[in-house]
């Protein structure tokens, strides 16, 4: 059923516990402004009263994709990859040891990793073992240890000590699939080859019902599909700082999020649309 979007009252289930009710003046008009009064019938955000009969719901609709768009870029205009780095292999090395890990974990470990071997060629010097210790607080640090050093062999016997600026390339080092490649390339060159896929990304897309996949690959070409080649860069990035700060697993912050009145997420905690149960993590 849907709720009324003033005045904001926690549901009796306690389902909204945790929420908070008192906000800045300031961010309250901010997140108005962007949420449209009545969700717009061309953005496919709900079944109107005057749709044709037999109307479906379509969610990959060109308006609500540009509106999905917009409010992204009101709220993160100018974000980029988290992960600290001077150079497009301090990048590569970050991106490999943040799997299962968080970026600010890794930003932790690799000033000093960098500072104790500073080229690809002192990491093609060592041996997996030798890197583990200084690697260990990310976990997994005995298959990112391979990887890395891995990695840094056939940088320096392949491609002459420098990192690849091409998706095939990228796609042969050891420990990089296709996520680890767009973020050197998306980030570092600037070459839009693909979208990135993380654990944010594959969330929010599913509850924006951009895809309906679970796997990367496969969301990766849904999103491909609806996002525009020369925002696939910055879409990235922005589903990931929305993940970070408020589309969370657990608990999201539905009642703060700007896009609230066009998701109909399953599995959101507070809503002013029609809720579809499949739309959801």
């Amino acid at each position: 059923m849907v709720r009324g979007v003033v005045p904001r009252q926690p549901a009796k289930t306690g389902r909204h516990e945790g929420a908070r009710v008192s906000r800045s003046l300031n961010k309250s008009l901010k997140i108005a402004e962007l949420r449209s009064e009545q969700p717009d019938q061309r953005l496919g955000t709900t079944k109107s009263k005057k749709s044709a009969p037999g109307a479906k719901y379509n969610p990959l609709t060109p308006g609500r994709i540009s509106e999905i768009l917009k409010r992204l870029d009101e709220l993160y205009p100018d974000v980029t990859c988290a992960l600290t780095h001077k150079s497009a292999w301090e990048l590569l090395v970050a991106t490999i040891l943040s799997a299962q890990s968080t970026d600010v974990n890794v930003n932790r470990v690799t000033p000093e990793l960098f500072r104790k071997y500073p080229t690809v060629a002192d990491f093609a010097a060592l041996t997996p073992e030798q890197l583990e210790p200084d690697v260990r607080s990310t976990g997994f640090f005995r298959n990112k240890s391979k990887s890395v050093v891995g990695a840094a062999k056939k940088i320096v016997s392949e491609f002459g000590g420098q990192v690849p600026d091409d998706m095939e390339k990228l796609l042969t080092l050891p420990g990089v699939a296709r996520k680890t490649a767009n973020v050197v390339l998306g980030t570092w060159f600037r070459k839009a080859d693909g979208v990135v896929v993380d654990t944010h990304v594959t969330r929010i897309a599913r509850r924006l019902e951009l895809t309906k996949n679970t796997d990367a690959p496969k969301i990766e070409q849904d999103l491909m599909k609806v996002i525009p080649r020369e925002r696939w860069i910055l879409f990235a990035h922005q589903l990931i700082w929305h993940g970070r700060k408020l589309c969370f697993a657990r608990r999201p912050k539905c009642v703060d999020c700007a896009l609230e009145n066009i998701c109909h997420a399953g599995d959101k905690t507070w809503t002013t649309v029609e809720i579809h149960k499949n739309a959801k993590l």
